[in-house]
C-alpha cells in the first residue's frame, strides 16, 4: 500500500488532532490540588481512561457531557471526594477549550487538497463544533457518538464511517483512518479491514494516558509521531 492509494481520510479527533489530554489536566489538574489529593497529571489521566471507558461502555445512549459529568463523579469517589455540580459541570462543558495539536490545522490543509476528510469522535455535535472551529478546514463528513448512539471501540460507529464514506463516492478499500487511540479505533477499525495510520502523540511519554491500553495485539499500518509527520509523508509521495 501507498498513501496516496486513498480516496478519504477518517480522523478520530481528540488525542489525534485536538490535544485532549491537555484539555482534561487543565480540569482535574487544579481540582486535585484544591482537595488536596496530592496526585501526578499522568495518574490523573490514566484515572480518566479507566473511567471514561466504563461509562461509555455503560450508557452508549447518554450524550458526551453527561458521560464526562460520570467520569468526574467516578473519578471522585476513587479519591473517596464528594463532586459538586460545578466540578463535574466544569469538565463537561470544556471540550470546545480543548486546544489543537499545534501541526494539525496546517496539516490538514494539506491533506485536503488531496482526501476527502472525515470525523470519526466519541463526542457530541455542540462539543465538536468548537473543536472544529479551531481545526479550521472543512471536514467531508461529521459521525459523533451522539449520531450513531455508541461510542467507540463500538464496531457500530466503524460501521456508520463506512456507509458515510460509500454516500460520499467513495470506493471500498480507499479510505484510510488516521487515530491515536489503538483502543478506540485501531482495534476496532482494523476488525472491519480498515488501513490505519496511527498518529503516536505519546511516543516520548511512557503510559497510555488518557486512553486505557488496547487489551490486544494491533498493528496499524503506518506510524508517524505527529499530523505534520502524516502529512509530509502523503506529500513525499507525489
Amino acid at each position: 500500500m501507498h498513501l496516496t492509494d486513498f480516496e478519504a481520510l477518517s480522523f478520530d479527533c481528540y488525542g489525534t488532532l485536538i490535544d485532549w489530554e491537555a484539555g482534561i489536566a487543565a480540569v482535574l489538574t487544579p481540582w486535585a490540588h484544591a482537595r488536596g489529593l496530592g496526585v501526578g497529571v499522568e495518574s490523573l489521566l490514566e484515572r480518566f481512561a479507566v473511567a471514561e471507558a466504563c461509562e461509555e461502555a455503560e450508557h452508549s445512549g447518554a450524550p458526551y457531557p453527561e458521560i464526562l459529568r460520570a467520569t468526574m463523579r467516578s473519578l471522585g469517589a476513587g479519591f473517596g471526594v464528594d463532586v459538586t455540580t460545578e466540578e463535574s459541570d466544569r469538565l463537561a462543558t470544556s471540550v470546545p477549550d480543548w486546544p489543537a495539536f499545534p501541526d494539525s490545522p496546517a496539516a490538514l490543509a494539506a491533506l485536503s487538497a488531496r482526501y476527502k476528510l472525515i470525523i470519526l469522535s466519541n463526542v457530541d455535535r455542540a462539543s465538536f463544533a468548537g473543536s472544529g472551529a479551531r481545526l479550521g478546514v472543512h471536514f467531508d463528513a461529521v459521525i459523533t457518538a451522539q449520531d450513531v448512539g455508541s461510542y467507540k471501540p463500538s464496531m457500530r460507529n466503524f460501521q456508520t464511517l463506512l456507509s458515510a464514506a460509500r454516500a460520499l463516492g467513495i470506493t471500498d478499500g480507499r479510505l484510510l483512518h488516521v487515530a491515536q487511540s489503538l483502543f478506540h479505533d485501531h482495534v476496532p477499525a482494523k476488525g472491519i479491514g480498515l488501513p490505519t495510520v496511527w498518529i503516536d502523540r505519546r511516543a516520548e511519554r511512557s503510559g497510555w494516558g488518557a486512553t486505557p491500553p488496547p487489551g490486544v495485539t494491533v498493528m496499524p499500518d503506518w506510524t508517524f509521531g505527529s499530523m505534520a509527520a502524516f502529512a509530509a509523508a502523503c506529500g513525499d509521495e507525489d
